[in-house]
């Protein structure tokens, strides 16, 4: 899911302040890991608050991996569209620059684009990231082994999630990572059909041959008080989701 918040104040012009676009992303829509979008949101608003930054507009994408490319996020490339033409001064990060890539390499590529066009990187932490200097290769340096040295702790972690999952497998346990499929639920360690999700899946596909799109199907399903895996409410990818896994 893809949203974008409008924030300038249009009789703002006349103050001469670098613009930025607020970029916030999460890696699955209901993700509950202690910074959240309402977190990142109050954290981007703080920043520029008595700053010489105006918060321009805000972008999101909910649900996407922070390993994708920026051509594969909607919200960020169009961040980048506005920096690139203009219309905005450069990005501003919540947290670190993990917010904007979780990669290494798909990170220097990001920041690359927006320096080449003459933008600026901000994070809430850091500050205003300096671009690359070809008379500091130290600059340089430091910043990406600070990139590797995160890269590498994440990577760590997900190796000890693994390594729990498979332990966990071996003893006849539910190993699945995060919650299970709709239309099932773990019991004792074990998956069984959760009946009122199964009746849910039923009425997205009653509704999907009756020749309704995903966002029509999820507003009927929000209207019926039908909730989604986590009891929120019903999005266009979320319902596309569930009905590719059950045709796949």
């Amino acid at each position: 899911m893809t949203t974008k918040l409008r924030l300038e104040n249009m009789n703002d012009y006349n103050i001469v302040r670098p613009r930025l676009i607020g970029y916030r992303r999460v890696s699955t829509a209901g993700q509950v890991d202690g910074y959240g979008l309402p977190a990142q949101m109050t954290d981007l608003k703080s920043y520029v608050r008595g700053k010489h930054y105006r918060l321009k507009a805000v972008e999101t994408d909910a649900g996407l991996s922070g390993t994708l490319p920026a051509d594969e996020r909607p919200a960020l490339l169009s961040a980048l569209k506005e920096i690139e033409c203009g219309k905005a001064d450069g990005i501003l990060l919540p947290g670190d620059l993990d917010r904007i890539a979780r990669e290494l390499i798909v990170q220097e590529a990001i920041m690359s684009r927006v320096w080449k066009c003459g933008g600026i990187v901000v994070t809430t932490t850091r500050g205003e990231i300096e671009a690359d200097d070809p008379d500091d290769p130290m600059r340089t340096a430091l910043r990406q082994f600070m990139g590797v040295v995160a890269q590498l702790d994440r990577a760590m972690v997900a190796k000890r999630m693994r390594n729990g999952r498979k332990a966990k497998a071996a003893t006849g346990g539910y190993a699945g990572y995060g919650s299970p499929a709709f239309g099932v639920k773990s019991v004792n360690a074990s998956l069984v059909p959760d009946e009122a999700e199964k009746a849910t899946t039923a009425r997205m596909q009653e509704l999907r041959a009756q020749g309704q799109s995903y966002r029509e199907i999820a507003a009927v399903l929000n209207a019926e008080g039908l909730r989604s895996k986590r009891g929120g409410t019903w999005h266009s990818q979320t319902v596309s989701r569930v009905l590719g896994r059950v045709s796949a």
